[in-house]
């Protein structure tokens, strides 16, 4: 009976960046901001009379609800990192949250294209005034949510750049706010030709046009997340160091290897490898060692028992 301690053989399963804190204090900034300016645009729009502000305060509230999905994502996986009912820990939390937010991104350029169509077809007196200042104001508050959410001078290392591009969750928020901000650049653009040039059909085209932009943003996300979600991402560059290390050793063969994120910055592996003479499973995994984004790995040792010579 073992009465050591097995602490040197176990995981801790906490595979969250160090720049996880700053990602999410990030992300609650964008929310909070993003939440006042729609209460702002709602009360003013009902004390005004403005069915400009009052729709660009729901249209709003949309982006308020993505953000704070994404808010509650950074804070589930932050309390549940060493929960055990998660196999591989919350990674994969913040994929997830992407992955809903994508949706919601792109129930709202299905609803930008449905009401375009409308317009088009039934064309009504709009507010210029009105609507060029919540358009402008929109675009002030969305690009002071993207300075927040996008990368700044104090992501002094790789591995921080590395982090927050893996950070779907992170992606997806950022995301968001450059959708209503360029929602808002095509608006002042169709606004201001329709005050100016009477061009009125502007308004519902520039809608389709980005709606499209946003359509596309909404599919790569959703892709990316997505892959990450069901473990297919491309790891062959990671496999082919992986089967370099193994295989440059002896007569090593590798029979089977798994590769999957676990994290923005870490990878989970699975070997199974074939030798005349194997070695305890330490060995193989110090070979290992300097693949430093691999967190989680199991080593499984086959010895060959096949005759070569007579071949």
């Amino acid at each position: 009976m073992h009465t050591h301690s097995l602490q040197h053989w176990q995981y801790d399963h906490d595979y969250l960046p160090h720049t996880q804190r700053q990602s999410e204090r990030r992300a609650r900034y964008a929310f909070v901001l993003t939440l006042i300016m729609m209460v702002i645009e709602l009360i003013a729009g009902y004390a005004t009379g403005s069915l400009a502000l009052t729709a660009d305060g729901w249209h709003m509230s949309s982006h308020a609800v993505a953000l704070g999905i994404g808010v509650f994502a950074y804070a589930f996986s932050r309390h549940h990192v060493h929960n055990t009912r998660f196999t591989f820990g919350t990674g994969k939390v913040g994929p997830l949250a992407g992955y809903t937010s994508a949706l919601i991104l792109a129930s709202i350029a299905l609803f930008m294209v449905g009401q375009s169509v409308v317009r088009l077809l039934r064309p009504i007196n709009i507010n210029f005034n009105d609507a060029i200042l919540v358009a402008v104001i929109g675009l002030i508050v969305n690009l002071a949510c993207a300075m927040i959410l996008g990368h700044q001078n104090d992501h002094k290392h790789a591995t921080d750049d590395r982090a927050h591009h893996h950070d779907q969750n992170l992606r997806s928020a950022y995301l968001h706010v450059i959708a209503d901000a360029l929602t808002s650049v095509l608006a002042i653009i169709a606004l201001v030709s329709g005050k100016y040039l009477g061009w009125n059909w502007m308004d519902p085209v520039m809608g389709i046009v980005g709606a499209a932009i946003i359509g596309q943003w909404c599919a790569s996300l959703l892709r990316s997340s997505a892959h990450v979600l069901l473990d297919a991402e491309d790891n062959s560059q990671l496999i082919a160091h992986i089967a370099r290390r193994i295989e440059n050793d002896a007569d090593n063969r590798i029979a089977d290897l798994h590769v999957w994120r676990l994290g923005p910055l870490s990878h989970g592996c699975i070997v199974s490898l074939v030798t005349h003479e194997p070695k305890p499973a330490e060995y193989y995994k110090a070979l290992l060692a300097e693949i430093h984004e691999l967190e989680h790995i199991t080593i499984e040792v086959n010895q060959c028992c096949q005759d070569n010579s007579a071949s």
